[in-house]
């Protein structure tokens, strides 16, 4: 068991274990794929899904990134890269859930509902630093479009990190990192 705020190395895939070991301050350090959506990716897999539509994308035990990337200048592998607000995509949470999406990466806080799925269907979510956008771009080794690659930046891609740095914001009971320390606050400790 983590917990107490202690960093982990993972390496995609994460097995369910992994996942429910994880708690709600964890420090990780990600390595391996996972797949950048955002707004207009997760609006057509969802609307996939309602027209029973095969997905382009096999979504079971994959991490999705809220991140839309900058164009690569020559010579770089991916430009500028970093987290977008990750409550947008709450309304799609369950959907990709069920299709087997094991986690996510975002940045910001998220709905009660988002909550409740990650513990209903022991998913986490991860808090990627905002701001951080040249800092990420140098953990990504391999980027390659997987699927919607009309939507330009918010296609969705695959790509190859290697120690990404999160934080667990809420794990797979449903705990939600900001929600503890902003009560840890208030109680003075």
């Amino acid at each position: 068991m983590m917990g107490q705020g202690k960093t982990a190395s993972l390496r995609t895939p994460l097995s369910g274990e992994a996942l429910t070991l994880l708690r709600a301050g964890d420090v990780v350090e990600l390595s391996g794929e996972i797949i950048t959506a955002r707004d207009a990716a997760h609006k057509r897999i969802v609307d996939a899904l309602a027209g029973n539509k095969a997905l382009p994308v096999d979504l079971q035990g994959k991490i999705l990134f809220y991140a839309g990337p900058c164009p690569a200048k020559p010579s770089q592998i991916i430009g500028s890269i970093a987290p977008t607000t990750s409550f947008r995509m709450d309304a799609f949470l369950e959907e990709v859930y069920k299709q087997g999406v094991s986690a996510t990466i975002g940045k910001g806080p998220r709905t009660a509902a988002a909550a409740a799925l990650c513990a209903q269907y022991k998913r986490v979510y991860f808090l990627s630093y905002g701001g951080a956008a040249a800092l990420i771009s140098k953990q990504v080794k391999r980027c390659a479009v997987l699927a919607y690659e009309d939507l330009g930046a918010e296609s969705m891609k695959a790509l190859e990190m290697e120690n990404m740095r999160l934080v667990v914001g809420i794990d797979a009971q449903g705990r939600v990192f900001e929600t503890e320390q902003t009560a840890k606050y208030r109680r003075g400790g």
